[in-house]
């Protein structure tokens, strides 16, 4: 049996948006940091997705900039630490990924912007 994804599948699953949480929830991860890159790491395009249940359990997956990054083992109890944080949050998982890998173009404008791209 293949686990290889078909052409059709999504590399990124899609987030909740339609959720009342979702925005708080986004908001709650621009209040982390990399702590070498001065963009919070929304705008940078470390969180791939966002998953909200009706009971308030909150899924986040995220990336780093690089399988080496020195806060690797820190930031996603940050990203909890700051989404836990958000009234109507009953709990939230953390799952880390490298796939697919970051890359700059992840980057919203104003992370490019912010740090001299544009």
């Amino acid at each position: 049996m293949s686990t290889a994804q078909s052409e059709g599948d999504l590399l990124i699953k899609p987030s909740t948006t339609d959720h009342a949480l979702y925005e708080p929830v986004v908001e709650a991860c621009k209040t982390v940091f990399d702590p070498e890159i001065p963009v919070n790491i929304y705008d940078l395009g470390l969180i791939y997705t966002v998953t909200i249940s009706e009971a308030g359990e909150v899924g986040i997956i995220m990336t780093l900039t690089a399988p080496g990054c020195p806060v690797a083992g820190e930031m996603p109890g940050w990203v909890s630490d700051a989404v836990g944080a958000v009234p109507g949050v009953q709990s939230v998982e953390v799952e880390m990924t490298f796939d697919p890998q970051w890359g700059m173009d992840m980057m919203s404008d104003e992370a490019r912007l912010e740090l001299g791209f544009m």
